[in-house]
């Protein structure tokens, strides 16, 4: 089979399944409004039981981060991931679920070689560009700022 880049292109595109763009984005934003909800709830919780709404936030924040990596672990984020799409890339529950989900895969490899080694390698990007931008930023508010 002999094809161009265009031809193979066509061919795939007449192949390809269509996806049902509407359901889709409904379901992402249902889902992705659902898990702040949760996150919302979880705040106000903490808010109910007396601390401030900074320390409620952080608390918030690292209770979204332990159940993402625990739905992972569970091999529940995942299903809710089939059904809701994009929803489930929510932030902070999306970015524990990208270095928990490595990590599972890789575990047979061993502690060190395997989970150590393997758990950045999504999330690892994301870590290294937001702290170079940041520092980035921050530069250039100081030069604007002229501090």
């Amino acid at each position: 089979m002999d094809m161009s880049p265009k031809e193979y292109q066509q061919y795939v595109q007449q192949k390809a399944k269509k996806s049902p763009l509407v359901k889709d984005t409904v379901l992402a934003f249902l889902v992705g409004g659902a898990i702040c909800c949760v996150g919302q709830l979880i705040l106000s919780g903490f808010k109910a039981l007396g601390l401030d709404t900074t320390d409620a936030g952080t608390a918030t924040s690292v209770s979204l981060v332990f159940l993402s990596a625990l739905l992972t672990g569970l091999n529940l984020y995942n299903k809710i991931a089939r059904f809701g799409g994009a929803g489930t890339l929510v932030p902070i529950t999306g970015f524990a679920n990208a270095v928990v989900s490595p990590a599972i895969d890789f575990k047979t490899e061993g502690l060190v070689t395997g989970m150590a080694a393997k758990m950045f390698i999504v999330a690892g990007p994301v870590i290294v560009f937001g702290t170079v931008a940041s520092v980035l930023y921050g530069i250039i508010l100081c030069l604007i700022q002229g501090v």
